[in-house]
This record gives structure tokens, sequence and C-alpha cells, in this order.
């Protein structure tokens, strides 16, 4: 896996059902490296940190393989990487072989994969269309956070190394599927439970499934 685009967003003022707000889904590449701290990228804007940035959501990865078919889809779009709201666009990123838990070097950084991004209305902004929440849902293939265990920087260029594989089979794609699904895999909702690569929070409110 590669890095081919390393991307910051800009405080930028939106309006959802009647109120003003900022996001920071706005992303756009640089030429700089980015620092990873230990809960967000540095000089990144996280607009709402209930739902962005923390150990479990430092740092948004999502796949330049997937940009074709969205590019079809929305053809009307002024594209560039960043699009996602990503901060890093990696080549390479398969959430049906990425596992959680797993261990990678990322330029100087040491991450681990952690849980996949899942779509709220800002997506829908940026994309001129709600529609496409239910759709990013259904395509199952959504990127994912990274929690950083050693700061580093990381440049356009730079590899995604394994480091350590995760113990555990459950992949990016699996659990996302998992989360959406009304029908719950009950393997799957055993091995989400015992992962703690997942946030405590997500995992106790699995329980109620089993």
């Amino acid at each position: 896996m590669k890095v081919i685009s390393t991307n910051i967003g800009h405080p930028t003022p939106i309006v959802w059902n009647g109120k003003q707000t900022t996001t920071g889904i706005f992303k756009s590449p640089i030429t700089e490296p980015l620092l990873l701290e230990a809960e967000s990228v540095a000089k990144d804007t996280i607009a709402d940190r209930r739902v962005h940035g923390g150990i479990f959501k430092a740092c948004y990865l999502f796949s330049t393989d997937h940009y074709p078919y969205w590019k079809e889809k929305y053809p009307h779009l002024e594209w560039n990487w960043g699009m996602f709201g990503e901060n890093l666009t990696i080549e390479g990123l398969d959430e049906a072989q990425l596992k959680i838990g797993s261990i990678y070097k990322l330029g100087t950084a040491l991450v681990q994969i952690t849980q996949p991004r899942e779509p709220c209305f800002k997506l829908g902004i940026r994309f001129e269309s709600q529609e496409i929440l239910k759709e990013f849902i259904e395509h199952g293939f959504p990127g994912t956070y990274i929690r950083i265990l050693e700061v580093g920087q990381v440049s356009t260029g730079d590899k995604m190394e394994l480091v350590e594989e995760s113990k555990s089979s459950l992949t990016t794609q699996a659990f996302y599927r998992l989360l959406f699904s009304k029908e719950k895999n009950q393997e799957h909702l055993k091995l989400a439970i015992a992962n703690d690569a997942l946030p405590p929070g997500k995992r106790e409110r699995l329980e109620k499934w089993l």
C-alpha cells in the first residue's frame, strides 16, 4: 500500500436544517508531510470532536481504488484527492483484507487499524446529495480510521507496511456490514466485542445483539 495524497481541511461554514455549523470534510491535497499526533492530524480541522478525532479516530484513510466508482456516479463534482474527507489517500487499501487491530508502519508513524467510517450528513453536503449515505453503506468500502501508537510524519509516496497482523479475523468490511445489518452475524459480534482496537463504548453497545 502506498500514500498517494496527504490532505488537510479548513473550517467550512455550512447550513443544515436551518442552522449554521462548520465542517472539516472539505479536504484538499497538500505538498508537505502530515504529522500524525496522538488524537488528531496536526493542522487539520475537526469541527465536531464528539464524532471525529480522539484515540480511535485520530486519522482517516480512504482508498484510491474506489475513486473511479464514485466519479462515475457523481461526474458533475470537481474531483480531487480528499473528496471523502480522508487525511490520507492510499493506493491498494482493501477493507475486505484489512483486519481490525493490525499494526502498520506508515511513514515514521506506527498505527493500528480501528474502525470504519460511518457516513453522516456532512458527506451528503460534500457530494451535494444525501443519497450518498445509503449508497456509501451499500457499497461496503468505507475506508478506516487509525489509532496512533507512535507519533510520526507521513509523506506522499510513503509505504504502509504491515508490522503485526491482528489475531482477530474480523476485517474492516465485515465489521462495517455488521454495524448496518439488521440480522447481526453472531460470530462477528463476538469478534468485535473481544477486539480492544475498537472503542469500548461501541463494543458495549454491540453486546445487546448477542
